[in-house]
């Protein structure tokens, strides 16, 4: 038997590894700041040079070409060295959200950073005063055409542009705005749930909500919801500050709709997202109100609590996983695609790139940030060592292995649109999943297979339930601010629809959106995760058909970053998005996971 699948021991998330970030700087101190700050500078005075020589009228083709490639070139090598920066302030910071000199260090770095940047700011309005047809001859046939993918996802914003001036007073303003989401994150660091003798931070607090006993789901529930409701007279002013702000920068560029900004940097049709929403939520009763249904009848309940959503079917010791198990099982994962893809993965064990062990001031959830092309990811996680970690830890290293993949293209060309974005990670996650149950037989079975239904719940129904939430509060907050209780309002309305009538919002529950992050750090994120599900969906099928001939084209797929709209990024496979069919496929194979655990109740 393999060994990851004998009798656990205790998971110890004091094993999980710290990062190291002197791969970047050696501390808040390092000369080298100042350096690259002054070498960032003087890149950017060089291509202030070239400002107005883009649009000459009369210049030829070549011409054009050659000096919008030296452009384009230094704005990325400026990107780089700001970029780098920017991460090491963030991710250092993020580890930190207690420490007042962290925080401050991280501030005053983003306002220097902000200031070099919005020299820049010139570059992409000019390019868009370049006529179509001198554009198009430049690239034709000139060093330029490197960036024809880059300056397509320019171009897309050349209607809602504004006047320079305004463009560049927005640019100094966004460190400015910027410190609403960290007064946000420094709520939710400093949040303590109180549960018995015990003081949880909300990661801690947020997995507990997993634990086989009854009795602990709901201590941890209350001490969370006392703790937010507590914290949610601040978190719902700064959900209305950032919505108003992004409300009257939308006015000003000519965008109709609060969502329309996020559609088109994620180059995809404001209908069609739409039109999948509606697509998921005619599916609730299909999936997630049937389905906790049939979870409450195995755990012998009339009922859920919220607090039972994702709780363990049977009470008894739940299994466990060690750094090392978690590690072992996700690298396998990845194997199952290819040497390479492991050869990648395993890199970011075999140095400090990875910041896993759950401590007091560090902020909850996970991401994996790519810092720059020319310099590695680095990723971040709570692990307290369940199954939901294991898969997380998969997720996020599909991430860090999507951009290092990607990394070829350049900083501005590996930058992939959310709708290609979720894909590698939730894909990796997918594979992780197929091997826990494809070894585990009995209960744990089942056990696996309840796991896996409530994470598809969670990537589709309910992103797309927060997307509807926040739909509606944006809606809401262009007639004027509203009122925690308005907010609380809407977000049972929401989340009661989609869990349906086998989940009991109990008390308190109204004030559970205030966890949320991604509202005010990146509004309208949220369908991403659904739209990267249900693509990812469709692609398992893919490989489910041809394991060998789709490895490489969905190596293709992810080195070639965002070089290509998901829709060109899927063609190789024989998928068509824009067929309102494709999204079935999703929701079809979510029901048919639903159907194999009701066998089994």
């Amino acid at each position: 038997m393999n060994a990851r699948f004998q009798a656990p021991s205790p998971a110890d998330p004091g094993a999980a590894p710290l990062w190291d970030l002197t791969d970047l700087y050696a501390g808040p101190t390092d000369p080298r700041i100042t350096r690259d700050l002054t070498r960032a500078r003087d890149i950017v005075d060089r291509l202030g040079a070239l400002q107005g020589q883009l649009v000459v009228a009369d210049l030829a083709p070549t011409g054009r070409s050659a000096r919008l490639d030296d452009a384009v070139s230094l704005y990325q090598q400026a990107s780089d060295l700001l970029g780098g920066l920017g991460a090491f302030a963030f991710l250092r910071a993020s580890t930190a959200r207690d420490d007042a000199a962290a925080q401050a260090f991280e501030a005053d770095l983003r306002q220097q950073i902000a200031g070099i940047a919005t020299s820049t700011v010139w570059l992409t309005l000019e390019i868009n005063r370049i006529d179509d047809a001198a554009l198009e001859a430049a690239l034709a046939d000139g060093p330029a055409a490197r960036w024809r993918s880059w300056l397509r996802r320019v171009r897309l914003m050349k209607p809602h542009e504004l006047a320079p001036e305004l463009e560049t007073f927005l640019a100094e303003r966004a460190p400015i705005t910027a410190q609403w989401p960290r007064l946000f994150d420094d709520q939710l660091a400093a949040l303590k749930a109180k549960v018995g003798k015990e003081s949880l931070t909300l990661a801690e607090a947020l997995n507990r909500l997993s634990d086989p006993r009854a009795e602990a789901r709901k201590a941890a529930a209350e001490g969370l919801t006392e703790a937010l409701a507590a914290r949610a007279p601040t978190l719902a002013l700064v959900l209305n500050v950032v919505a108003q702000d992004k409300a009257l920068e939308d006015r000003k560029r000519g965008f109709a709709r609060p969502a329309d900004s996020r559609h088109l940097a994620n180059e995809v049709d404001g209908a069609a997202v739409d039109a999948m929403a509606e697509a998921v939520a005619e599916a609730y009763p299909r999936l997630s109100h049937r389905y906790y249904a049939l979870k409450a009848r195995a755990m012998g309940l009339k009922a859920l609590n919220h607090w039972d959503r994702n709780a363990p079917l049977d009470s008894g010791p739940q299994r466990h996983f060690s750094w090392d198990e978690g590690r072992d099982l996700v690298l396998q994962s990845f194997a199952d695609l290819g040497g390479e893809f492991a050869d990648h993965a395993g890199r970011f064990f075999e140095r400090p790139w990875i910041d896993a062990r759950a401590r007091p001031g560090k902020q909850s959830g996970a991401y994996a940030h790519p810092v720059t092309a020319d310099r590695h990811p680095y990723i971040f996680l709570n692990w307290m060592g369940d199954r939901r970690d294991v898969l997380t830890l998969a997720h996020e290293l599909g991430h860090g292995v999507h951009q290092v993949l990607a990394a070829g293209q350049g900083s501005l060309l590996a930058d992939t649109p959310l709708t290609l974005a979720e894909t590698a990670s939730i894909f990796a996650e997918g594979l992780t999943f197929d091997r826990l149950l494809s070894e585990a037989k009995g209960l744990e079975r089942r056990a696996l297979l309840a796991g896996r239904i409530e994470d598809g719940l969670n990537t589709v129904v309910r992103q797309i339930a927060f997307h509807r939430f926040e739909t509606r509060f944006h809606d809401e907050r262009l007639k004027g601010e509203v009122p925690r209780e308005g907010i609380n309002a809407i977000w049972l309305e929401e989340m009661g629809a989609s869990l349906g009538p086998a989940v009991t919002l109990n008390p308190g529950y109204e004030h559970w959106w205030a966890y949320v992050s991604h509202f005010v750090h990146a509004p309208f994120y949220v369908y991403a995760y659904a739209f990267g599900d249900l693509l990812v969906s469709a692609l398992m099928e893919a490989r489910r058909n041809d394991p060998a001939g789709f490895t490489p084209l969905y190596r293709d797929l992810l080195a070639g970053g965002g070089s290509r709209t998901y829709v060109e990024a899927l063609v190789p496979f024989g998928l068509k998005p824009r067929d309102p069919a494709f999204w079935a496929v999703g929701c079809k194979r979510l029901e048919r996971l639903v159907d194999a655990f009701e066998a089994t109740v």
